[in-house]
């Protein structure tokens, strides 16, 4: 599968973490990515290096991810360059997929999840909640280091958690009995790992009710 997006997929390299992941569970889920930091879709689109990787095909699936999206204008400009990435991902033999994220500080999680949900309505697409996952564990247990000392990029508990979403999503696995290991990137505890991937499956089921903490 191919990843579009910036520092938030790039960040302990959720890719390779997803490949890493799914061989543990025996699945064949090679990655590869074209990231920049502070980058949207529409600026991968223009650079051209997205639009040529996307082209060249091979892939079963292109994920993208920019922002959070929460402002009107960032939610349209969400809907109108996936719907440009999923095209040419079909045509490509690909499906599209969404990587939901979550707001910075203060910023608002039900746009957030919205905008992400529109926007794999909107072009028909696979859509990996991970932001919902990030919340419902946060939920579970507050003390969870999940987002960095900035309070927005993830931690490498919190790229785990990442990898579980798009693992059980595109693999069609449940996340609960996922491995807790990652290759050599990650060796989570036994319970720690238990709640997160309760928490992606409950994000995956859609049963996080908007409003909710």
């Amino acid at each position: 599968m191919l990843f579009i997006g910036n520092s938030l997929t790039a960040r302990n390299d959720l890719p390779g973490m997803v490949a890493s992941l799914a061989a543990g569970a025996g699945l064949d889920l090679p990655t590869s990515a074209v990231v920049a930091d502070g980058t949207n879709l529409e600026d991968h689109w223009t650079a051209g290096r997205a639009r040529g990787a996307v082209a060249r095909g091979g892939w079963s699936v292109v994920v993208m991810q920019q922002g959070p999206s929460t402002a009107p204008e960032s939610r349209e400009h969400l809907l109108r360059w996936s719907a440009v990435v999923a095209g040419a991902a079909r045509d490509a033999g690909a499906r599209p997929a969404l990587y939901m994220v979550w707001p910075p500080p203060g910023g608002d999680w039900d746009r957030a999840s919205g905008s992400y949900r529109l926007a794999a309505e909107h072009v028909d697409g696979e859509l990996l909640p991970v932001g919902d996952a990030i919340r419902a564990a946060l939920r579970r247990d507050p003390s969870l280091q999940l987002l960095d000392h900035d309070g927005f990029h993830p931690t490498p508990l919190g790229t785990y958690l990442a990898a579980v979403v798009v693992v059980a999503r595109l693999g069609g696995r449940s996340p609960v009995g996922l491995p807790r290991r990652a290759g050599g990137r990650i060796s989570v505890p036994v319970g720690t790992a238990r709640l997160l991937q309760e928490a992606a499956a409950e994000a995956i089921a859609g049963r996080h009710k908007v409003g909710q903490p």
